[in-house]
């Protein structure tokens, strides 16, 4: 019997460049899942374009109002939404509000996170910046699961990526994407492995 696909949501703010680095490994066969809902909190985001260009139900979530703050409620709702798409894992990619127990519940270690550096250092905003502010001789990117604190959850995979004499927050962050790029597809295969058998 054929095996099925991972399900997967995605949550982000922002452009979905590791979204698009997703789609292109299914595309290649070396992801086996599919992206069925994408949502983000940025009616402008350029990962919902992505999302619709290829067919994939895309949506807004509502925060109220708030610029930072995730209401409860409204995880609870996009909860719902996720678990009415059938999501087996769901994908935090560039998502820039922090998840709390409402939608962690729905997910039991099956919310996953890609962050741009090698964590436990330097959580937080442009972490590519904070790497070469402080002089850092090496950065990278971890994916790990998502828990109540700023990307504060057990670390799954890191890649890293040396800082480079020369560089700039600029330049340190395009090959950061590049390990990105590689290493989430990677490590959601490895999940589909364990959640789907």
């Amino acid at each position: 019997m054929k095996q099925r696909k991972l399900k997967l949501g995605v949550l982000g703010s922002g452009s979905g460049t590791n979204m698009q680095a997703i789609l292109d490994a299914i595309e290649a066969g070396s992801l086996h899942a599919e992206i069925v809902l994408v949502l983000s909190d940025q009616e402008d985001a350029f990962i919902l374009e992505r999302a619709r260009r290829v067919g994939i139900p895309a949506g807004l979530i509502d925060c109220g109002g708030f610029r930072s703050k995730f209401p409860e409620e409204k995880q609870a709702i996009v909860a719902q939404r996720l678990l009415g798409a059938g999501v087996d894992l769901v994908c935090l990619a560039g998502f820039m509000r922090l998840v709390k127990a409402e939608l962690l519940n729905a997910f039991p270690q099956r919310v996953l996170n890609i962050h741009p550096s090698l964590l436990p250092a330097y959580p937080g905003l442009m972490a590519w910046k904070q790497a070469v502010d402080d002089g850092a001789a090496e950065s990278g990117c971890t994916v790990h699961y998502v828990d109540v604190g700023m990307d504060t959850g057990p670390i799954i995979q890191q890649a890293r990526v040396p800082v480079l004499e020369g560089d700039t927050a600029e330049t340190l962050h395009q090959r950061i994407q590049v390990q990105e790029h590689r290493l989430y597809p990677e490590v959601i295969q490895g999940m589909a492995s364990v959640l789907l058998g």
